[in-house]
């Protein structure tokens, strides 16, 4: 896999709630999906690549749906949403050693008797040694996105590209579900992504990529084998650098 030796990739919670990309707002865990993610990532580890996974909660329980729909304080809205990402990524790492591939799930809120405490150094450990790690419970802290978790730890692990598999292949002008006419972005810079108010990211994972230098790649989780294909420049999506 020509220039890539490690990548991350970023699953929203959404992604595990259904195979089908026209299901909006679908809750709790497919099994269609977890079979389809597992494969897609086992098939990007066999050329090599070393991997890992940041995975969020939205399928479960949202942060911020619970602060503004219930009342619910923002720590602890955020609390409940990171433990979401923690269900997620067991059963994520389930379908993995379904498939034969090792790996490794840890958290950013230790909770020993589930999963590895986050530590970079044992982190990258794994990653040399062929595992596949999963990254859980966001940055472990309230008020910070998955999005924000996953720049930061692919900052922390030197990857050479971040992956964010959203419901479409990548970045449009505006909204392909509701704008038919929108256009496709196949290139953007961080400073495009800011000015334009392109809705990929929250701005402070968009900062701290940009800080860091890591290029970010947006491309449709539901492709199949999508996630080898953007790393072989075999299917469209966007690039952000």
């Amino acid at each position: 896999m020509p220039g890539y030796k490690r990548v991350l990739l970023k699953l929203s919670g959404e992604a595990l709630a259904s195979p089908d990309p026209h299901q909006e707002g679908a809750y709790g865990i497919s099994h269609a999906m977890l079979q389809k993610l597992a494969t897609d990532v086992a098939a990007v580890r066999a050329t090599g690549v070393e991997v890992c996974l940041v995975i969020g909660g939205g399928n479960i329980y949202r942060g911020i749906h619970g602060m503004e729909k219930h009342g619910i304080d923002r720590c602890a809205a955020d609390s409940m949403g990171m433990l979401a990402t923690v269900i997620n990524g067991i059963a994520l790492q389930n379908a993995l050693t379904h498939a034969g591939v090792p790996s490794r799930l840890m958290s950013a809120i230790p909770m020993p008797s589930i999963c590895e405490p986050y530590i970079v150094h044992k982190a990258e450990r794994h990653l040399k040694k062929g595992r596949v790690v999963v990254f859980t419970a966001g940055t472990g802290s309230p008020f910070f996105t998955t999005d924000t978790a996953a720049t930061l730890r692919a900052a922390e692990m030197n990857c050479d590209l971040m992956l964010k598999a959203t419901m479409v292949k990548g970045v449009f002008c505006s909204d392909p579900k509701t704008n038919s006419a929108a256009v496709f972005l196949s290139k953007l810079t961080f400073d495009q992504v800011k000015e334009k108010q392109l809705r990929v990211m929250d701005a402070t994972a968009i900062a701290l990529a940009q800080e860091n230098k890591t290029p970010i790649a947006i491309f449709s989780i539901y492709e199949p084998d999508g996630f080898k294909k953007v790393l072989q420049g075999k299917t469209e999506f966007t690039l952000i650098s």
